[in-house]
């Protein structure tokens, strides 16, 4: 497909729904930089990260449900194509939930599809993903010859539910508009891999996150397991072919658009293993990866330990408290398992080629989080939380509480190490002491090379001392 690199943008009207998220704000960017005359961005939130800088080009931030069919027609009402990329249930707390998955995803994109058939839409690119034809087993350069993954095998609601709503899309195409005879509405799918970039949303903070944390204890699967990534440039690139291709008016081609009905796979063309992958990120950030390997079978029997308790969690699963869980069985099957595919149907069909390379891509990220790591109260792991806190607490009580419970046993220990009350009292008003001094030696010195965070430092180095202090002193020698 050969067009010139505006093709069916300039002048018309776009509306993309998830568009306060990381790839929707750069879509809605790019279609404004190509000479879009309007574009709309739809999501359930009224701000995000993009919010801003999304209002000052001129798109209209419109807030909707797309469970609320009214919600859907206000959006979309005008537009002359549509990038459906709002989804729900991907990972962490989300993946149980299984009725609101199904709602966004399935009855949404229902919703979608008839007002783009009642207003006249003639175009709209579905966000897919991998999971509508992988669910456990290995894929070795796979293409869009395979056949969905079976239904009833998906391990968890997002894989089955987005698997039903491509479907749905890809059968809605060529059906003629409404109001509109002679015309029809046209779709096809995108399948990306894994998303990654500057300010990405889901993988790249939980698990920034968790290695600062010490809470990744184990890679999964082994080394030679390779997945797929792509950057959102290259993304964004492909859904922008991908509006091209479904152009029923391409002189020598009317009525017969080449992506009309098609899916597509998506990335970076570099599979590689995911904690391969996301180790130069870590090491800038001076964090580290295990170099221990859990196999995928051990890895499923601990996530599906965490699917049960979080399921019997339920109602408590959008409280802000409850923290994520640390893996579920389609997270396991994703970095544990190979499975990446080819990019070549899309290249001759919609001229994709990456324009961001794998190394370029991860600079930019690294840059990002090192910025926003800068920008931030860095801590040590959670386990030297636990000894430095429990440590102190002990010693309190062993020094103050009466004897019960505990108290005896902790009371022996410190007796044993200082020799008297007198001697665990003293030194819990030593360790105290030196807390406080640390903690307003860190708040001065915040002062100067993190003023936004400075009393987090004060707070963080008097409940943990000299762990959190070195950590301050390491930033201040990289300021200097």
């Amino acid at each position: 497909m050969h067009l010139s690199e505006n093709e069916g943008i300039e002048g018309n009207t776009f509306v993309v729904t998830g568009g306060l998220g990381f790839v929707g704000s750069a879509l809605c960017l790019e279609l404004i930089l190509r000479g879009a005359r309007q574009v709309r961005s739809f999501d359930l939130r009224h701000h995000s990260p993009w919010s801003l800088q999304l209002s000052k080009h001129g798109i209209r931030c419109l807030q909707g449900d797309l469970t609320s069919k009214k919600d859907v027609e206000n959006a979309l009402r005008g537009a002359n194509c549509v990038f459906h990329l709002a989804s729900y249930g991907m990972s962490g707390k989300e993946m149980l939930q299984f009725s609101r998955v199904d709602q966004v995803n399935i009855n949404g994109t229902c919703h979608v599809l008839e007002a783009c058939l009642e207003f006249g839409i003639t175009r709209l690119v579905y966000v897919s993903t991998y999971n509508v034809v992988f669910g456990g087993k290995e894929i070795v350069n796979g293409s869009e010859a395979l056949p969905y993954f079976p239904i009833d095998d998906h391990v968890d609601p997002y894989g089955r539910s987005k698997s039903i709503a491509e479907q749905l899309v890809l059968k809605y195409n060529g059906r003629p508009l409404k109001n509109n005879i002679g015309k029809c509405l046209y779709t096809c799918a995108v399948r990306p891999a894994a998303i990654y970039g500057p300010g990405e949303e889901r993988h790249l903070p939980r698990i920034v996150t968790m290695a600062k944390l010490g809470l990744v204890p184990f890679k999964i699967g082994n080394a030679n397991v390779k997945t797929d990534w792509v950057y959102v440039d290259n993304l964004v690139l492909a859904l922008l072919l991908a509006s091209m291709g479904v152009l029923d008016d391409i002189p020598g081609k009317e009525g017969r658009p080449v992506a009309a009905g098609q899916p597509y796979f998506i990335s970076d063309g570099s599979p590689i293993n995911t904690f391969e992958f996301i180790q130069p990120l870590l090491k800038s950030l001076d964090y580290d990866l295990p170099k221990s390997w859990l196999a995928v079978s051990h890895a499923l029997y601990l996530a599906k330990i965490f699917w049960a308790v979080y399921s019997m969690l339920y109602p408590l699963l959008n409280r802000w408290w409850l923290p994520q869980p640390f893996i579920l069985p389609a997270e396991v099957y994703k970095v544990g398992l190979t499975h990446y595919f080819s990019y070549l149907k899309a290249q001759q069909e919609l001229g994709y080629v990456p324009m961001v390379s794998p190394r370029e891509g991860m600079a930019a990220t690294i840059s990002y989080w090192q910025d926003r790591k800068n920008k931030s109260l860095d801590g040590p792991p959670i386990y030297v939380w636990g000894i430095i806190l429990i440590g102190m607490i002990s010693l309190f009580a062993s020094g103050w509480f009466p004897p019960i419970g505990p108290v005896p046993l902790l009371r022996s220990i410190g007796l044993m190490l200082f020799r008297s009350m007198f001697g665990i009292r003293l030194a819990f008003y030593l360790a105290t002491a030196a807390h406080i001094g640390e903690g307003m030696y860190a708040w001065r010195l915040a002062k100067r090379v993190d003023p936004n965070n400075a009393t987090g430092w004060f707070w963080q180095t008097f409940a943990l001392g000299f762990p959190s202090l070195r950590l301050l002193l390491k930033r201040a020698k990289k300021v200097a």
